[in-house]
């Protein structure tokens, strides 16, 4: 989309007469925003196979706000989702690759519910998260190296689920984590 924006500039405290000038602006319709981060969760909601409360499905519709749907926060100076917090739910199910799209998200909270599967490897966009919880679910497979690239992650906790394999090289890059916990998974090193 393109919009042409015409400019008048007053007389008065500038030094120039008056004169208008044009601005083109050209949106992409690529553009993330809080329609980018309501699809996303709108595919996770899909691939929840057992939601014994009820929530996303009396909750997660497009006739609300995402901003207003259980488990989720926006930010107050993008509007975009920061927060996902949807732990103790008795949720099942697995994580869209779409969740990689919510490049402002801060803090991502599942612990505590049987999410399983592997983690997609689009959650690399998640370059802002400084929290992340998936403790107590049944991801499986081995840890993935993309965990070590979110420079801002402070706290990792993957404990009690069936990832194998060694702890990868890559955690070793997180300068700012002061808290990981993988007890309770068959890895090694």
């Amino acid at each position: 989309m393109i919009c042409i924006i015409h400019h008048t500039q007053p007389y008065g405290k500038n030094l120039f007469p008056p004169s208008s000038y044009v601005s083109v602006v050209i949106l992409s319709a690529n553009s993330p925003d809080i329609t980018t981060d309501q699809s996303a969760l709108l595919v996770l909601k899909s691939r929840v196979t057992h939601d014994p409360l009820d929530i996303s499905t009396t909750n997660w519709s497009v006739s609300t706000s995402v901003c207003n749907w259980i488990g989720v926060t926006c930010g107050s100076r993008h509007h975009r989702v920061i927060a996902l917090n949807l732990s103790s739910m008795d949720l099942t199910g697995t994580l869209p690759s779409q969740l990689g799209n919510l490049s402002f998200l801060i803090s991502l909270n599942i612990r505590h519910n049987s999410f399983h599967g592997s983690i997609p490897t689009e959650f690399v966009n998640l370059h802002r998260l400084k929290y992340l919880n998936f403790g107590n679910n049944s991801f499986s497979g081995e840890i993935p190296t993309l965990f070590g690239y979110f420079p801002e992650l402070q706290i990792l906790l993957l404990y009690s689920n069936n990832f194998t394999g060694v702890v990868p090289s890559a955690l070793g890059n997180l300068s700012k984590l002061e808290r990981l916990s993988l007890f309770n998974n068959s890895i090694k090193g």
